[in-house]
């Protein structure tokens, strides 16, 4: 008996491998569902087929997304708690400023939720592009769009050493971006210094007018019009800021490539670093 035992022993720690015993990974989430514009995209661009089931209403606006186009032919959700719970996901995606009280709710009732943080430069756009690949299971499309993306941001980084043109950002209510906001980014790698960075508004705030016109900036970076009448717009309406733009370029914000942290921006990038050669080759 004690032989058997002996043998049995033996037999296994023979089978006791380096993972043998490791618990197999987890199945990817079938059904996915996602509540915040940016998370939207990033999932529209890596989810298996079949596999992302909802996206927020504001995935099907033009005027906010990149991908309206491929969400109109997605079911939509307006991030309440009660109508994601009887779309029956098994993950949900959200971002840092998704409405803490659905996140609660959703906890409370055992539905994972994973939480994106907000891109505010290229090192973040990549994490999240990362991440979104290991909570979908999509790995490989993950790194493949990395690929992409790395290749065509060295393909618009041409921009010269020494001095370069600057530019200023303007949006409605005189808000304003730095270096440290992902707008600000789109504006450094096109090539400009940015007149934010130099007025002490690094993470973005409100520029005075007064200031935008004594920084006399080489490109005007305007908010884009919306329709109707909202008096937050009336400053980009202001004779002050018309003069200044008269006989100089000026660039409207594309808002679809502006908002979130994807490969969108690039077409961004590309817009303003077309105005930036253009200034150079002016007479």
């Amino acid at each position: 008996m004690v032989r058997r035992l002996g043998l049995v022993a033996g037999l296994l720690a023979g089978l006791i491998l380096p993972g043998f015993f490791q618990p197999a990974a987890a199945e990817p989430p079938r059904r996915v569902l996602s509540m915040n514009l940016c998370t939207d995209q990033l999932a529209m661009m890596l989810a298996a087929p079949g596999q992302l089931v909802s996206v927020s209403y504001l995935a099907q606006d033009p005027t906010a997304s990149a991908m309206a186009d491929q969400a109109a032919r997605l079911p939509v959700n307006h991030g309440l708690a009660e109508e994601i719970f009887l779309m029956r996901p098994d993950l949900v995606l959200a971002g840092t400023w998704s409405t803490p009280e659905t996140i609660r709710l959703l906890k409370r009732l055992e539905i994972p939720v994973e939480m994106f943080p907000i891109e505010t430069d290229i090192a973040g756009i990549r994490a999240n592009i990362r991440r979104m690949g290991e909570v979908l299971g999509r790995e490989a499309q993950a790194q493949a769009m990395l690929a992409r993306f790395d290749a065509d941001l060295a393909r618009l980084a041409d921009a010269p050493p020494g001095p370069r043109p600057r530019a200023a950002l303007y949006m409605a209510n005189g808000y304003s971006s730095g270096r440290d906001s992902l707008a600000g980014q789109i504006v450094d790698l096109a090539g400009f210094d940015n007149i934010a960075d130099e007025l002490g508004l690094p993470a973005g705030g409100t520029l005075a007018l007064e200031s935008l016109l004594l920084a006399d900036p080489d490109l005007l970076i305007e908010g884009r019009r919306y329709d109707g009448h909202a008096r937050a717009q009336e400053m980009l309406d202001h004779p002050a800021l018309k003069a200044l733009s008269r006989g100089r370029p000026a660039e409207v914000i594309s808002d679809p490539d502006w908002i979130c942290g994807t490969p969108f921006i690039l077409r961004a990038v590309a817009g303003l670093r077309d105005a930036r050669l253009a200034l150079r080759d002016a007479p």
